[in-house]
């Protein structure tokens, strides 16, 4: 009996620990949005256990493989549109199997159902807007656009700590939020969080970036901490980023920026001001602390900014953090900032936000237009340009230079965008409107996600062959200067028409398999310790055979898939050299991955100033000249 009780003892206190072990690795889950506590629910050491976020389970994926199958339909239902609009979807309905069939790359389900969704809402706001056009008595006028600039007096109160402000057309690169603010209260501790829209069903939004400020440390330190992290349903919180650094961890660098400042914890001698609300005085001598950029009861200016690869923080002037985006969770998903602890806020503002233009103030508008394909003809080159939605900007600087070539204009070149649905209603609708104005885009049946641009790769060879025949098939970037006259010129230079791949052509390239890399690539994607030949993504040109071949391998679901695009184009032409194809590769040396050198045939992350600065060197001075010192 006693040996009996003693088994059902230690069997409980077994139970018990094992219990208060998954209570420790999984607190219980509160709601983001309307726990009312403030403090960060990261758990706070997560940071000693680093690896990359947890990938969805198995069984999770087959639940999703057969949700995506039912709503896929939605897609490709035969909707009520005019020739006109029908124009934007001339690759949608050639790339039914693709989307349906290929679960192999990262967040394809998830993408495809998001943009059932979306494409439903759009097509029923389009269908209510020729409704209302039809009645004499509905007052019909345009909705106000996404808007450049935003301030707290458009914000809303969310509970008695905490504010909100809603960004309609999410973020882009250049985008900035600056908040003005004094950490007061008993602790001094608020967190600021980028949020994105929740699906249906799920009663959370995804945090794109959560920015957690704790003036007085964790349970890991007594000295005060900013932690930065990211949070989706699927996949809780991620990987905690910390600064000051853990001491043995190393500062990565995110836009040429250091993920923490090295000054932040660091003991400083400093010659300082004591500033007071009524006055300022003036403290001789030095005296040692270390520096941190949020002190209790003073005023700071806080900016964050949106990079080409994350999202920096500027305090008081001084760059303190960069934080990289996460997969998946990209600047234009953020639908909101909220704000929120211990801060008496005084002001946020907005700038930098992606906003249409008005196409009723457009002085030059059909000179912006795409021309017309032209009939039964071959063109020269057929150029495709990869471009997110709310990126609109960046699209009209594209229209207002390079599109304005005669080559572009004559129609002997063609060019289109290609562009996938947006999470956000207004940004779709400003996009459809935009597409039926313009008559360039090519809408995409998917939600844009990086792990994805291989299938606009696809897309982009469906047109040029299927839609169009073209000599050449060209693929871009809608940050990328192209300067068509001289693509045409070396394509006659070259004087080769099959097995062409031109561009800047990395010979010698091998997988990153480092988790923390953009372009990772495990063993079971790619077991192979090198690539293929392959060119940049900037700007790279193959010949028809090639984007011919590409376009019938994928309708018949023989075309290996990979996520990174401009790689993934080597590999399909390489098993093409395997197959008996003579390939040619010609490297273009004027092809800059990244900025510009005078003579340039491309340059690569040019803003839409920067672009029509080129532009403009190009009609004076009939050179290719850089902009700027």
């Amino acid at each position: 009996m006693k040996k009996w009780y003693g088994g059902v003892l230690t069997t409980s206190l077994l139970m018990f620990l094992v219990l208060g072990y998954c209570v420790m690795r999984k607190p219980v889950k509160e709601s983001y949005v309307t726990s009312s506590v403030y403090f960060n629910m990261t758990n706070p050491l997560e940071w000693i256990n680093a690896m990359a976020p947890p990938a969805a389970h198995q069984p999770e994926k087959i639940t999703q493989v057969i949700s995506a199958e039912i709503v896929v339909s939605d897609l490709f239902i035969k909707r009520n549109l005019s020739a006109q609009e029908q124009q934007s979807l001339s690759t949608w309905y050639q790339l039914k199997r693709l989307v349906t069939h290929d679960q192999v790359l990262p967040n394809a389900i998830d993408a495809v159902k998001e943009a059932s969704i979306a494409w439903n809402n759009l097509m029923t706001a389009v269908e209510r807007e020729k409704l209302d056009a039809n009645d004499s008595s509905v007052k019909t006028g345009k909705q106000k656009q996404c808007p450049h600039f935003l301030s707290k007096t458009n914000a809303t109160e969310i509970d008695a700590s905490g504010f909100k402000l809603r960004f309609p057309c999410g973020l882009t690169q250049g985008s900035s939020i600056t908040i003005i603010g004094i950490p007061n209260g008993l602790l001094g501790n608020f967190r600021i969080d980028l949020t994105g829209e929740p699906l249906p069903g799920e009663p959370d939004p995804p945090v794109i970036l959560h920015y957690n400020v704790r003036l007085h440390g964790d349970k890991i330190t007594e000295d005060p901490v900013i932690v930065q992290n990211t949070w989706t349903i699927a996949h809780d919180w991620g990987e905690e980023e910390r600064c000051p650094l853990p001491s043995d961890e190393k500062s990565k660098k995110v836009d040429e920026l250091e993920q923490c400042n090295e000054m932040v914890g660091n003991v400083m001698a400093t010659r300082h001001v004591i500033a007071t609300n009524k006055s300022s005085l003036a403290q001789d001598g030095s005296k040692s602390r270390k520096y941190f950029p949020f002190k209790q009861g003073y005023l700071s200016v806080a900016t964050l900014r949106v990079g080409s690869e994350g999202i920096q923080m500027t305090v008081d002037g001084k760059h303190i953090t960069s934080f990289a985006f996460r997969e998946t969770l990209e600047p234009w998903l953020v639908s909101e900032v909220r704000i929120s602890g211990d801060i008496k806020l005084i002001s946020v503002v907005t700038s930098g936000l992606p906003t249409s233009e008005d196409s009723d103030h457009i002085s030059d508008l059909e000179a912006l237009k795409a021309a017309p394909l032209p009939p039964r003809k071959r063109l020269d080159l057929f150029v495709g340009v990869f471009s997110t939605a709310n990126n609109f900007k960046r699209r009209m600087a594209v229209r207002r230079t390079w599109m304005q070539y005669d080559a572009v204009r004559s129609g002997q070149v063609a060019v289109r965008f290609f562009v996938g649905l947006h999470k956000n209603q207004m940004v779709n609708e400003e996009l459809w409107n935009e597409a039926r104005t313009y008559m360039d885009i090519q809408l995409m049946p998917f939600v844009d996600y990086y792990s994805l641009i291989a299938w606009k790769t696809i897309a982009i060879c469906v047109f040029g062959t299927d839609v169009v025949s073209a000599k050449f098939v060209m693929k871009t970037d809608d940050d990328a200067f192209v300067r068509v006259d001289e693509i045409l010129s070396s394509m006659q230079r070259i004087n080769v028409t099959r097995g062409l791949l031109y561009g800047l052509i990395n010979s010698d390239s091998h997988p990153h398999r480092s988790p923390d890399s953009k372009w990772f690539i495990s063993p079971e994607e790619w077991p192979e310790e090198t690539y293929p030949p392959w060119a940049h993504g900037p700007g790279y040109v193959v010949s028809s055979d090639i984007a011919k071949t590409i376009s019938s391998k994928q309708r018949k679901g023989r075309l290996k898939m990979f996520k990174l695009e401009d790689v993934a184009m080597g590999i399909w032409i390489s098993e093409m050299n395997k197959k008996g194809l003579e390939v040619k590769y010609e490297k273009e040396e004027r092809i800059f991955n990244e900025g510009c050198r005078d003579g340039y045939v491309i340059a690569h992350y040019q803003g839409p100033r920067e672009m029509l600065c080129l532009w403009q060197k190009i009609e004076e001075k009939k050179r290719a000249l850089c902009c700027g010192e």
